[in-house]
């Protein structure tokens, strides 16, 4: 019953920011989605309910990580509007594979859609056998494989760090 509440909370946060809607019926009707969306996953795994992210510890960490993320997407965006209104700007696309610290189907969640709402890279496969994300990039970093990760995923993942209770100060990964 618990996994069933826990889901139906973030599938009724996703139709709240979905929809955008507040009248009566439409809440009923995204409460009654929300239940039924969670009955139908809810054998597939536990998960945490969105209270998680309230504790004093996490709370902070989860509003720095939104910030960060939305102010990584604005900077992307402008860049690709650049490079829309001036053609003449170099491109340098191509696909990118960089190393992760990230282990649970969780952490690797998270990095993978947060990293592709930066509109710079999108996220195309992991390999979980050697830690490595592979992303099909706007433009490509220069560098080694830890340089590109810290343009790519590694911002990202230090900021999940809290959230998950690793501490990835460092940010070095072998090759």
């Amino acid at each position: 019953m618990r996994r069933v509440v826990a889901l139906a909370a973030w599938v009724f946060l996703a139709w709240g920011v979905l929809t955008w809607t507040f009248t009566l019926e439409q809440m009923l009707f995204g409460v009654g989605f929300s239940l039924a969306v969670a009955v139908a996953l809810a054998p597939l795994g536990e998960v945490k309910g969105p209270w998680w992210l309230l504790h004093p510890r996490r709370l902070p960490a989860a509003i720095w990580l939104l910030l960060q993320a939305a102010r990584r997407v604005l900077m992307a965006n402008l860049r690709l509007s650049a490079r829309i209104w001036n053609p003449r700007l170099p491109l340098a696309s191509g696909m990118l594979i960089v190393p992760t610290v990230e282990r649970t189907d969780g952490g690797l969640t998270a990095v993978g859609l947060i990293t592709s709402l930066i509109v710079d890279n999108q996220i195309t496969d992991i390999d979980r056998g050697h830690d490595l994300l592979q992303y099909h990039a706007v433009s490509v970093p220069e560098g080694d494989r830890n340089k590109a990760r810290e343009a790519v995923n590694g911002p990202v993942e230090r900021l999940l760090g809290p959230l998950s209770g690793r501490d990835e100060s460092s940010g070095d990964v072998a090759s």
